[in-house]
């Protein structure tokens, strides 16, 4: 398989544009590498809303505050008292000028440990309140998640997800528990020494304040080039991400084609754009300190030199010159301090719009419906004229109907791509139907709460999950109120008990890396044990079986039955075998049943289904 360019990796893994619904376009379940709905927020609404998190501890702010106040407060006192200092020890005709200086010096000390003080304090309570923030943001997000439609996750890179967790709201933190604070202080800083300034010289003030349009104008122009960049850089750090994600948990597959070159190749695609974007980004982040220091040296020089020409020619006195040099250095520092921080801040910012992103985007539809109201499920199910498609214009399902009645199995057999299981993703509300009906019970399941719904559905898919737990854990995530006597008979059911208690622990062994430790089919009877626990009086099996072998899918045949007794069962299976005894067969080519009928029935119609079961035709 030939490398793909560095266009089609970004469209794959991060930038492709979202449909109408907010994620984005793809044919179906397993479609990744797009970004959900809605623009880029701009800055000053991504202020406000990250504002929004900090707002919450306002008391925490105010004491912040007030330390910053007491802090900026003894740094200006420090620096003013300077001036009688130099000016009276300076002065020869001065009586007691050591004894003079001794106390200025104690209450020097005084001020500046109170400034220590209240320095070291508000720094533990903005951290306190940056990383409560961080842990409130951090939940929203995972919350949002939980609330995503499916069509969500098979649209987007799971590394480009994690990026949000980790990169992004790490440096939304740093920006909260740094900037932020320097924002503050700055300000009050920038306010207070003004107004020294202005009582000390007024003639200096106005050369200190003409250099400030040159400070905001190179300012702005670096700002502009930053932000640019740190966006991108976001956006390629999540793309490097995704890929990395997908290459790891797909390594086996990567090495029996011996694609390590290939994927080598594409990652250095990426990891070369990245490096590229962060560049742009650290280049003028960098510049910002060296643009702004050298327009403050220039000013702290010019205000030196028209100072010492006020103490020679209007008596302006040494102490005065003094202390409002350093004013004027103390003037430009919040400014210099900030423009440094810009990397910090457009990081963040960049980072916030991400994570915004996807707390925009269109969650599932909550019904009002509760399930009381529904009383007990039978599991009757029925689709009526149900058209369907992933994209808008192409139609995947055309006109299906059918009735599952309680107790009877239903199978679903055609060519890949025929929609089976869209079928099933349908039932589960896991996409809305655009024409038709499916009900259950007689009731249309869009006015069904999705939560009761899906907690009277019951799923074994072809791809296995295990959580990291024990496998008692993993069994019981079926129905986590079920007892240990509970979980144990519906292994024995899945006919999972016999090789559990081979384990090193039996029940309590601990699973790790999605069962690593265990063979396929042992995860996919641990699967079908948690399908049987749920007692889902709708059961669907997708491929349930595909990944145990012919000995194993024998040896849990009778479990099986036992299990799909009294329920509902949806079956997909390309082993025609597995499907002879079901109540009903649908078989399905481009989104239409063209046949129905049981086994016996179909062979007898020596169409398509007789194809495929005497091997005149395969399943592609």
């Amino acid at each position: 398989m030939a490398g793909r360019n560095l266009e089609e990796l970004q469209k794959r893994y991060n930038q492709k544009a979202p449909d109408k619904k907010g994620f984005g376009h793809g044919p179906g379940p397993g479609k990744r590498g797009l970004r959900p709905k809605g623009k880029p927020k701009n800055t000053k609404q991504t202020i406000k809303r990250l504002w929004s998190y900090v707002a919450q501890y306002k008391l925490l702010l105010v004491l912040v505050v007030l330390c910053m106040l007491v802090n900026t407060g003894t740094g200006l006192a420090g620096s003013y008292i300077l001036r009688p200092i130099l000016t009276y020890v300076s002065n020869p005709a001065n009586p007691e000028r050591v004894q003079y200086l001794a106390k200025m010096l104690v209450i020097l000390f005084c001020v500046y440990v109170a400034g220590i003080g209240t320095n070291y304090l508000q720094q533990r309570l903005m951290m306190k309140i940056s990383l409560n923030s961080s842990e409130k943001l951090r939940n929203d997000l995972f919350n949002k998640l939980q609330s995503l439609p499916v069509r969500f996750f098979d649209s987007e890179s799971t590394g480009n997800i994690m990026s949000r967790f980790t990169n992004d709201i790490d440096n939304i933190d740093m920006m909260m528990h740094q900037t932020l604070v320097q924002l503050i202080s700055g300000t009050i800083t920038l306010i207070g020494t003004f107004a020294l300034m202005v009582y000390t010289s007024w003639q200096l003030t106005i050369v200190t304040v003409a250099f400030v349009p040159l400070l905001l104008a190179g300012g702005k122009f670096v700002a502009g080039k930053s932000q640019k960049y740190y966006s991108l850089q976001q956006s390629a750090l999540g793309a490097v991400n995704g890929y990395i994600e997908e290459t790891v948990t797909g390594q086996k597959v990567v090495k029996v084609f011996n694609h390590e070159e290939t994927c080598v190749d594409e990652f250095e695609l990426l990891n070369e754009d990245m490096r590229d974007k962060q560049f742009g980004a650290q280049f003028f982040g960098g510049l910002m300190g060296p643009v702004m220091g050298n327009t403050t040296q220039i000013c702290y020089s010019v205000t030196a030199g028209v100072g010492g020409l006020l103490c020679l020619f209007r008596g302006f006195d040494v102490g005065g010159m003094a202390i409002f040099a350093n004013y004027s250095r103390q003037f430009s520092q919040p400014i210099n301090m900030l423009a440094q921080q810009t990397a910090t801040i457009f990081a963040a910012l960049a980072g916030a719009e991400r994570v915004f992103s996807i707390m925009d985007a269109d969650a599932e539809t909550i019904n009002d419906v509760v399930k009381e109201t529904l009383g007990e499920i039978e599991g009757t199910v029925e689709l009526k004229d149900v058209t369907f498609g992933y994209i808008e214009g192409k139609t995947i399902l055309k006109n299906i109907s059918l009735t599952a009645e309680p107790g009877k199995k239903v199978a679903f057999v055609g060519s890949t791509g025929a929609g089976k299981t869209t079928i099933t993703n349908l039932i589960n509300r896991f996409y809305d139907i655009e024409q038709g009906e499916i009900l259950v019970d007689g009731k249309n399941i869009q006015d069904i709460d999705r939560s009761y719904l899906r907690k009277n559905i019951a799923m074994v898919l072809q791809d296995t999950h295990l959580f990291t737990g024990t496998v008692m854990e993993n069994i019981r995530y079926g129905r986590p109120e079920a007892t240990d006597e509970e979980v144990i008979e519906a292994a024995k059911i899945a006919s999972a008990h016999s090789f559990i208690m081979r384990l090193s622990d039996g029940y309590n062994t601990v699973l790790e890396g999605d069962g690593a430790n265990l063979s396929q089919g042992q995860r996919q009877l641990l699967n079908i044990a948690r399908a049987s626990l749920s007692k889902a009086p709708i059961l669907i099996l997708d491929e349930a079986t595909s990944s145990v072998d012919t000995r194993t899918e024998k040896h849990i045949e009778h479990g099986m039955d036992r299990l799909m007794k009294n329920r509902t069962t949806f079956v997909i299976a390309h082993r025609l075998s597995t499907v002879r005894d079901s109540d009903a067969i649908m078989v399905l080519e481009h989104g239409e049943i063209i046949e129905r009928g049981t086994h016996e029935e179909l062979l007898q119609l020596k169409g398509r289904y007789y194809e495929l079961y005497t091997g005149k035709v395969e399943l592609d």
